[in-house]
């Protein structure tokens, strides 16, 4: 077969942002790395394309090994070529990432990568320029939060309004208006009340609600706009 002439070849990789959020705080995932360079160091899930992949097989084959999970919010980010980002050899990577219920992830759990979950406050310092990716990550969530309801990927089935509050609270970095946001996301008519109550914080409770998915789908592209200004 013929090839371009006088061309060095370039490694592509993918790697996975991967957020999820527990009902009281929104995490990353990370891995401890198991090869050099930068062994045993907190990473991005990742790794290098198949032969016969594209890049979104690519990453959902990564996601499904790490956390048995599939058709998950899952988006392409940015792609990284910094001719040094990898000291080993000239990597390309292109950065994905995936918004997960954590109460789903711990149940397909895959023990052999070693991951954690970390709180985005508390996130160690990561290799290459994997920082770089979760911070691009963050205020691609944070833009496409505004005009559309992707947050919800990260919810249980049945949630309450505190707890809806606390994620985009924790998304933005930025209180709410607690009445502001009621009225808004009631507006929005994308939520079912259910009759049952979450009483675990408090003696009065707080009503479930469950995601109405056929208004989900017919609203994704008018989503309100919870008019919070990204840090």
């Amino acid at each position: 077969m013929a090839k371009y002439l006088n061309q060095n070849p370039v490694l592509v990789a993918v790697d996975c942002i991967i957020f999820g959020y527990d009902g009281e705080n929104l995490k990353l995932l990370l891995i401890k790395r198991a090869i050099e360079p930068e062994k045993n160091k907190w990473s991005l899930m990742g790794g290098f394309i198949g032969e016969n992949e594209n890049l979104d097989g690519a990453a959902q084959r990564i996601l499904l090994e790490l956390t048995g999970l599939h058709d998950v919010y899952l988006e392409q980010l940015h792609a990284y070529g910094t001719p040094d980002r990898d000291p080993i050899e000239r990597t390309i990577s292109v950065a994905y990432f995936a918004l997960i219920d954590i109460n789903k992830y711990n149940k397909q759990l895959n023990d052999q990568y070693h991951a954690e979950w970390f709180k985005l406050k508390e996130v160690p310092k990561l290799i290459f320029d994997h920082d770089r990716m979760v911070v691009a990550a963050m205020n691609k969530i944070r833009y496409q939060a505004a005009l559309h309801p992707i947050l919800f990927e990260l919810l249980p089935k049945k949630f309450t309004i505190p707890q809806l509050q606390a994620l985009y609270e924790q998304v933005y970095d930025s209180p709410i208006d607690n009445r502001n946001f009621i009225r808004k996301i009631t507006a929005s008519g994308l939520l079912i009340k259910q009759p049952e109550k979450d009483k675990s914080s408090s003696r009065r409770g707080a009503f479930y609600f469950k995601l109405d998915k056929q208004k989900h789908k017919a609203q994704f592209q008018s989503f309100l706009s919870l008019t919070i200004k990204p840090k």
